[in-house]
């Protein structure tokens, strides 16, 4: 089924992830410590730093967790990922707090497929 013409809108979740946890931390990170997910765009609170490798082990699961899903998908329930260091007991939990809407041609410079199933086919 293809879009409506000049329909080319769609909805991202915009996200929070915050540092939890207690005891000692390797990355230098503290409780309450947060960063936030506009469509593509991280946004970290002035004076905040992040290790690349919990960024590295976030990273893969934002995507996802950016985008609406089935209620009994774990996607829409899990919110918890464990620091990639194995003697760290932190977590960091990733919230939904509101959505954002994006235009496909403002992202993009390929074109909407004519049929969901084939994205190589273009219009």
């Amino acid at each position: 089924m293809s879009q409506p013409a000049g329909d080319d809108q769609f909805e991202l979740f915009d996200l929070r992830v915050e540092w939890e946890g207690d005891g000692p931390c390797w990355c230098k990170a503290k409780a309450g410590d947060h960063f936030e997910l506009h469509g593509e765009q991280l946004h970290f609170p002035p004076g905040q730093s992040w290790s690349i490798y919990t960024l590295a082990a976030l990273l893969p699961i934002l995507p996802a967790k950016q985008r609406p899903c089935h209620p009994n998908d774990w996607m829409s329930t899990d919110a918890r990922v464990a620091c990639p260091d194995p003697n760290c007991k932190a977590r960091f939990v990733i919230r939904r707090c509101g959505t954002r809407s994006f235009n496909h041609a403002a992202v993009t410079a390929e074109p909407l497929a004519t049929s969901p199933q084939d994205p190589s086919k273009k219009p």
